[in-house]
């Protein structure tokens, strides 16, 4: 079974950047919340910064869902490869027996 490629992308790239967003938005609402994670993510996005700010949340949220994406297009690569070379495997293996 092989995964598409778009929809591995588009979830991750959602899931990561919502994560993000809801992280950032519970923080400018109680300022102590996730100060740990997002400081974190400051050192992973140079341009996401931990200011309590509308625009950085913004800016953290679109970087997730960028990254996101990115990590899922390479997830979906990896396991369709990994699927492939099983079933020539499986193939070649038959042929023998």
């Amino acid at each position: 079974m092989r995964l598409s490629m778009k929809g591995v992308a588009v979830a991750s790239g959602l899931l990561w950047g919502s994560g993000i967003l809801l992280v950032g938005v519970i923080n400018l609402a109680r300022p102590t919340y996730g100060i740990t994670f997002l400081t974190m993510m400051t050192s992973v996005y140079p341009w996401f910064h931990q200011s309590h700010t509308v625009a950085s949340v913004v800016i953290g949220a679109v970087d997730g869902l960028i990254d996101g994406a990115i990590a899922g297009c390479l997830f979906g690569w990896l396991y369709n490869t990994m699927a492939d070379l099983s079933n020539k495997a499986q193939t070649l293996q038959g042929r023998h027996t």
